[in-house]
């Protein structure tokens, strides 16, 4: 028996969502993701200006839930892990409404968001850094193929789970 397809999609994060992510970003839950809200919204802010980045809106049934984003990795400051290689893609995502962080519902954003990446861009991988604390967000990267590397110390988070996907053949 096959499992329903559930109704989760992505749509391009438009100026008018800026009221909703701002909001968004005021839940400790989401901030347990994305950091303090300044820098979280200061991010999210250059991701929407940046012509190459891939900025969503997660709905349920039209409905926005949540908040995802893939920005080549090359245009991120810092340091970097050394398993990145040129040519990969940083995923992230926060989900809004605490009804709809069921295992199911967060796998299927990190997948929808890396099919994205590899039909519309010659990335080589998609990653996601999860934060130590996060394990149930860890837990759906995995069951969108996502696989674990190693933990890294991330400057700004501390220790992290870094996750990737490479692109399928």
């Amino acid at each position: 028996m096959q499992a329903t397809p559930l109704p989760i999609r992505l749509r391009p994060a438009t100026a008018e969502d800026g009221f909703l992510i701002r909001r968004w970003l005021r839940d400790p839950a989401t901030q347990g993701c994305w950091g303090n809200r300044a820098s979280a919204e200061a991010e999210i802010t250059l991701a929407r200006l940046s012509e190459t980045a891939l900025t969503r809106i997660v709905t349920w049934e039209k409905r926005p839930i949540g908040y995802a984003q893939a920005i080549d990795i090359g245009l991120r400051h810092g340091a970097k892990p050394p398993e990145f290689l040129p040519g990969t893609w940083d995923t992230q995502f926060c989900m809004a409404l605490p009804r709809q962080r069921a295992k199911s519902v967060l796998a299927a954003i990190p997948a929808l968001l890396a099919a994205e990446v590899f039909a519309s861009t010659l990335a080589v991988a998609c990653s996601g850094l999860v934060l130590i604390r996060q394990e149930m967000v860890a837990r759906a990267y995995e069951q969108a193929g996502f696989r674990w590397r190693r933990i890294w110390n991330d400057p700004l988070f501390g220790p992290t789970w870094l996750m990737l996907k490479e692109r399928p053949h």
